[in-house]
């Protein structure tokens, strides 16, 4: 069986959630695909850890948590702390690289970088680094087709947004062709 388990983790406020939620609408609604996707996030709405959770796979998903995630995406130092030194040596993480510092714990890692949030403020909204994000993401995995993220992007982000948003995924995507070489 062919699953892959993503964790999506930050901070409150970072859109993580919604990066989850935009995934496995892509993958499950566009791409015809198998995808659960959960979340979690402390008592404060903002600055209080988040994180998103999706399993993807061609066949019917049996239990829909993440056990042993192969991808990491970080955006806050916090997650990092709480999610790599227990991350498998075989999987691949992926942070904010403005606001993640690496250390020991990611030795041995497969460790791509992305400044998604300075990218986003590049694009004039800091709000976008998650769309910026989900872009390399799409770039350097292929875990969805980039028509199907695309078409997940506009439908969840608010409306008057979208053009700042395909902009943002189009930016996060770029960035990962150049860093990746495509996928990884």
């Amino acid at each position: 069986m062919n699953r892959t388990e993503i964790r999506l983790s930050g901070f409150g406020g970072q859109g993580i959630i919604k990066t989850g939620y935009i995934i496995g609408e892509a993958v499950a609604i566009h791409d015809g695909k198998n995808a659960t996707f959960t979340q979690s996030y402390g008592p404060e709405s903002r600055g209080g850890a988040a994180a998103a959770q999706v399993v993807i796979s061609d066949e019917p998903i049996s239990y829909p948590h993440v056990i042993d995630p192969t991808i990491l995406v970080v955006m806050s130092q916090g997650a990092y702390n709480k999610y790599v030194p227990d991350f498998r040596k075989d999987g691949l993480l992926i942070v904010d690289e403005d606001l993640v510092e690496l250390d020991e714990a990611a030795e041995g890692l497969k460790t791509l970088s992305i400044p998604a949030t300075r990218l986003a403020e590049e694009l004039g909204r800091k709000v976008v680094a998650n769309v910026v994000m989900l872009g390399f993401l799409t770039a350097v995995t292929g875990l969805a087709s980039v028509e199907a993220m695309k078409k997940a992007v506009l439908s969840s982000v608010p409306k008057g947004t979208e053009e700042l948003n395909l902009k943002a995924f189009e930016r996060g995507y770029e960035y990962g062709q150049g860093v990746a070489g495509g996928h990884v």
